[in-house]
This record gives C-alpha cells, structure tokens and sequence, in this order.
C-alpha cells in the first residue's frame, strides 16, 4: 500500500477507529511503541542516553567485559531508529560519534583487530558525511579528528601475537 492509499482509507475511519488502530499499533510494535512514546513526551537528553546504553550493550557485556563480535547491523538499526525520532542532527552526530569511540574501546581490548580496519574506515566516513551534511564540522571536528587519529594509531599497533607459546603444543 501506498502513502497515498494509506491516508485515502484513514480518511474514511472516524476518530475512535483511529484511536484504535494507533493503540493496537502501539501493543504490536515495538518501534512504533517507542516512537509514539517519544511524540507524546519528547526528551532528546534521555533519548540519546537510552540509544547509548543500547549500544554499549552490543560492545560488551554488563561488568564491562567486551563482547566476541558486536552486531553491526543492530548498531546501524539503532542509530537509524534514533534517527528517525526526528531528534536534531547534533543528538545525531553524538551518537555516531559515541559508536565510534566504543568501537576504538572495544578493539584496544581485543587481540585480532585489522578485520575491523575497513568496516572502521567506512564507518568513519559515514560519521563524517553526517557532520559535513548538517554543517556540524565546528562543534564536531575535532572530535571525529581525535577519534580517528586513535584509531589509526590502534591499527598501527596491529594484532597482538596469540598467547600461546611453545608449551601449548607439547
């Protein structure tokens, strides 16, 4: 169905089999429950710290130890989902930013990291294409700068040699 076809049959439902469909909606979907909660009390501040706990889960378990592999697509659903709360692009760019500094965290704790080298450098420009687009460069450049450079730096450093020795194989 289309959008147009979609405001076509909302039309023809009067205002209680409105309330109606937007609460079932509200009962089966998650998205939509948040979203709605959202609409009916918008507080950007909590909103970004509840996206940044979300996320921080998907690096590491609760005591702070890091995961084996993040989801990355559930990473890239989340930002979506906190993007499409039509929050500003400064809430945004935090956000995207925060990912990263996670990532550089998560990666100093692990032994094999040059995998990550390509999905870091795409990640990152995709971070900076957001900033450039919403003019954000002033308030966030120095920190995508600073996030970069230690990420460089991190696979500079190249995988950290196994821990086992010659003892393992006897």
């Amino acid at each position: 169905m289309s959008k147009a076809g979609l405001k076509k049959a909302l039309k023809e439902i009067d205002r209680e089999g409105l309330a109606e469909i937007i609460c079932e909606l509200y009962d089966a979907r998650p998205e939509a429950k948040e979203y709605l909660e959202f609409w009916i009390n918008p507080d950007a501040d909590k909103e970004l710290d509840k996206y940044k706990q979300k996320i921080f889960k998907i690096f590491f378990i609760s005591d702070g130890k890091p995961r084996k592999s993040p989801a990355f697509t559930d990473i890239k659903t989340r930002i979506k989902y906190f993007n499409s709360l039509c929050i500003d692009p400064e809430k945004t760019a935090d956000l995207m930013l925060y990912v990263l500094e996670l990532y550089h965290l998560w990666l100093s704790e692990r032994r094999r990291i040059m995998s990550h080298e390509t999905r870091v450098d795409k990640f990152i420009a995709e971070t900076e294409a957001y900033i450039e687009s919403h003019a954000l460069e002033d308030l966030f450049g120095l920190r995508l700068e600073r996030t970069r450079e230690e990420l460089k730096d991190l696979f500079r450093r190249g995988d950290r040699p196994s821990r086992r020795g010659w003892r393992s194989w006897w």
